[in-house]
Parts: structure tokens; sequence; C-alpha cells
């Protein structure tokens, strides 16, 4: 094949109507072709992507340029932050003569800039807090993160049922913890009484598995204020895409919190925003790094949960993409999904290697230009193999692409830079309030045991007075329940009840499949 031909065939399969990311040009020979650039279209970013490669390939720069481009056509992006070197994306890079002469070469102009930036966390450290409610997530939903078989399902949602009853709010896992032992203690009997016989056995391996979960840091996670996946979809002034990073190098040694997360919040997004069909590009772009944490713990019937949300949310207008260091970190059902491809280096140090190299080989489309099982293991840093889909839905040609380097900066911020950006947050105050309202964990407690009584006590004075007593202090109590109606009504609880009222049609199809949430329990 000549290099006209190879010019030819990557200019016209890669000339897209419409908005584009420019990633870099083509490469054939080891020359480098200004003519042979290599695009992403806007409509396809939708169609979910995997960025590959082995540690030090430039997986973490490719990803960052891509947010980078797609924040300045007006998308935002939410990126999931495992090693914590994503955050100079808030801030200018650096010029650099390496970074102009690459540039010089791809034909492709290299401005120092930065996006507007929002940190969040799952933890206590720095940003917006992110947390959901256990029953935001529902009998179904928990029991797959728990790893729980159909019999422990099925008393999970009884346990569920039996809160909804009588009035139980499950907020966080103090609630379910609490609510699992009086099941098995002082409220046995009323239990049984009402839905039956319950082994205690069972009982006590949902609590085991909660305790598990606690301790990765799920305490941290659940409770209240619920974060609002809409506040993810946000322009700045200048109408590019906000960047959502989510701060998470404190939790790459808890999989199963990281997976929790991810699952409540994908079905969120699919609850929550409207049906979009095709459209001209993503409402929202979110880059899931180190990818293989989401999958590493997930039983089977988990991961057919995560490949049907991935196939349901594209027509929301969200895109998914999977950073991780070999394809075969991903399950074949996702991977069937993933329209982009960005591969680099792979390296070749065991069997096992030889054979996932293969592997990877063969996922490509065939190309005359190139052994791609040979270059799999000779691509340099800030290079990589790509191949897209074009507006029809069809793969582009296998590109070897000498990509752009980002125009922010490549390292992380320092603490005031960090302290900077969530000082100045408007989320911060929304979300970083801590609540421990009354509910599941205070009623069984008897923390309000001393109110009862008072209640009583004050009933039954009430009963031994003089009518025009009576009709006084009815008053007051008319006067005592329209206060406290309104305190209802101008509650955030009743507020998000409102909001979630709208979500529950859409609720439906997911909730058949156990991601729906139970936003709309009559608990509130």
């Amino acid at each position: 094949m000549s290099k006209s031909k190879f010019i030819e065939t990557i200019a016209s399969g890669y000339d897209f109507e419409g908005n584009c990311i420019e990633l870099g040009a083509g490469m054939y020979e080891g020359e480098i072709l200004a003519e042979a650039k290599v695009k992403i279209p806007l409509r396809t970013m939708n169609r979910h992507g995997l960025i590959a490669g082995a540690t030090g390939s430039g997986k973490t720069k490719t990803l960052q340029l891509i947010s980078e481009q797609l924040a300045n056509n007006g998308i935002p992006v939410l990126l999931m932050d495992i090693k914590g070197d994503l955050s100079g994306i808030a801030m200018p890079g650096d010029t650099h003569p390496k970074i102009m002469d690459r540039h010089s070469k791809i034909g492709i102009p290299w401005q120092s800039s930065s996006c507007t930036t929002e940190l969040l966390t799952l933890s206590n450290e720095k940003g917006v807090r992110l947390r959901a409610t256990i029953f935001e997530f529902g009998p179904v939903l928990l029991s797959k993160i728990l790893g729980l078989n159909d019999t422990q399902q099925g008393v999970m949602a009884v346990v569920f049922k039996y809160c909804d009853d009588k009035a139980l709010p499950l907020l966080d896992l103090k609630d379910l913890q609490k609510v699992l032992t009086h099941v098995t203690d002082a409220g046995k009997e009323e239990f049984e009484a009402d839905y039956g016989k319950t082994s205690s056995a069972t009982i006590g391996t949902i609590m085991r598995k909660t305790i598990e979960l606690e301790q990765q840091g799920a305490d941290v996670f659940f409770g209240e204020k619920s974060f609002e996946v809409d506040d993810l979809c946000r322009v700045d002034t200048e109408g590019r895409g906000v960047i959502s990073i989510v701060r998470l190098t404190d939790v790459q040694d808890r999989p199963k919190l990281f997976s929790t997360f991810m699952l409540q919040l994908l079905a969120e997004m699919y609850a929550t925003f409207p049906e979009m069909g095709d459209v001209e590009q993503p409402e929202l772009v979110v880059f899931i790094d180190e990818a293989h944490l989401v999958f590493q713990e997930a039983t089977s019937t988990l991961l057919q949960q995560i490949e049907t949300v991935i196939k349901l949310i594209r027509s929301k207008g969200v895109g998914i993409y999977f950073v991780t260091q070999n394809p075969s970190d991903i399950p074949a059902g996702v991977l069937g999904q993933l329209g982009l491809r960005v591969q680099h280096a792979l390296r070749a140090v065991t069997a096992k290697d030889r054979k996932d190299i293969k592997l990877a080989a063969e996922n490509f489309p065939i190309t005359d230009f190139y052994q791609v099982e040979d270059l799999l293991t000779q691509i340099g840093i800030g290079e990589a193999l790509v191949t897209v889909l074009n507006e029809k839905g069809i793969p582009t040609p296998l590109v070897y692409t000498m990509l752009r380097a980002p125009e922010s900066r490549m390292n992380v911020l320092s603490e005031s830079e960090i302290d900077e950006i969530v000082n100045t947050s408007d989320l911060v105050d929304k979300y970083n309030e801590v609540t421990d309202r009354q509910s599941a964990y205070e009623i069984l407690s008897g923390k309000i045991a001393g109110e009862t009584t008072e209640t009583t006590s004050q009933n039954t004075d009430s009963q031994t007075d003089t009518t025009p007593q009576v009709e006084e202090e009815g008053g007051g109590m008319l006067d005592k329940a329209g206060e406290f109606i309104g305190d209802i009504l101008n509650s955030p609880v009743t507020k998000q009840v409102g909001r979630t009222v709208a979500r529950e049609l859409t609720r439906g199809l997911l909730g058949a499949l156990g991601l729906g949430g139970s936003r709309g329990k009559k608990w509130f």
C-alpha cells in the first residue's frame, strides 16, 4: 500500500459532517501525515468507548485531551480520578518545545488553557460530597451489590416492605442494620405475625454483608443529602461544559464501594434524564478510570445488569468510556457496546500477555496498512491505534495516530489550588451540610420515647380539663397542626418527593431490572 492510498483512506474515513473532536494525525511507516486527520464526531460520543493500554502508555493524557475538547464544545464531563492525576485539568498547561514540535507535525494548533472544574468526593476528602440513601437503591439493586442469593434477596425485599409499612425510613447503613437486628429481637413477634417466619441465619448473613460494605467506607456514602445527577450537566458562563472530577484516590483498595457508587449513579442517570434518541452531541460523557474496579467483584447477575444499563443509557444522551490496562478487563457483553477504541501500547511479558495481545488485535477492523499484533507492543507514548464509529454506526478505518497533547496542566493541583476550587463551589454549600434526621435507627432506638411519653401525659391531662379549657386547647391544637403541615410542605424531604413523582414512569423499566432505585417510597 502506498502513502497516498493511506492518506486517501484515512481522510475519507474520518471526513464527518457536523462538529468533531480532532485527536491527532495518522502515521504510516513511521511518518506523521498531517493530511490524515483523525477525528471523533460528536454525534457518536454517546456510543460509549474504551481507552486501553499498559501502565505509562499515555491513557490518562488521552482521557484528559478528549475531556478538554468535549468541554470546549459545551459538553459536561464526569471523570473518575482513581490515581489522582486528573485534577490538573483545572489549570492551564505549560508550554514545552516537545509539545509545540508535536503539534506542528500533526497540523493542529496548541494553546494553553484550563477547564471549569468541580471536585467531588465519596469520602471525607475536599470536594462536593456524593451521597445516596438506602431506600433510593431499593432491595433488588442493594441485594445484587451485597451478593445475596435468591432467598436472601427475598428476605431483603420483605424487610424493605416492613419498613415501608411501619414508616421506618432507611437512609443510611445504620438504619438498615438496626432494622435487621430489630426483626430478630424485640420486633421478631410482630414481624413474623405480619410477614411470616424468617431464618435468623439468613438475617445474620445479610447483616455480615452490610458490615463488609461498611468497612469499605460505604457508611460515608449512604445518607443525606442525596446528590442530584442533573448537577453534573452544567455549563459555565462562557458556554463550556463543566468537568466534574470524583476524587477516588482513597478508595483504590475498596472496589465494592466504587462499584456500588457507579451502579447507583448510572441507574439514577437513566431514571432521571429524558429520552433523547439520536442527538447532535451528548448531554454528558462519563470516563471511568481503572475500570476493572467496577467489575472485579461483580457477580454474573450484576454483570448482566451493568451490560443492560450500558445498552439503555445511550438513548439518554450519556456516553460511558472505560479506561483500563487491557481490553480483557472489560466483560465481553460490555466490550461489544463500546464504539470508540483508543488502544495504547500493550506489554508482552508472559504467555497470558501474548494471548491478550492477540485477542486485542482481533477486536479491531481489518487493515492492510499495519500488522496490528506486532504494532501493539511497539506503540510509543502519546501514540495509539484508533477506530471510531461514523454517523451511520460503521467503524472507521484503524489508524496508528500521533495524538495531540492536552492543553491543561499535565500534573496534579496543589492543596491551595484545591482549596480555591472547593471554596468557590456552589455545590459544596448545597451538599456538604451533614444531616441525620429521624429515621429507622432513631425510631427503633427509642430516641423519641421521651417525646411520646410527654405527648401521652398531655393527652391524659387534657381529658380531665373543663369544657372551656378543651375548646381553647382545641384551637391551639389546630394552630399547631397548621404549623406542622406547613413544616412538612416546606421541608426538603417533601420537595424531594415532588421531584421523585416525575421520575417514576421512567423508573419502571429499571425497576424491573433491579436498577431503578426507590425514591418514590411512601415513607415521606
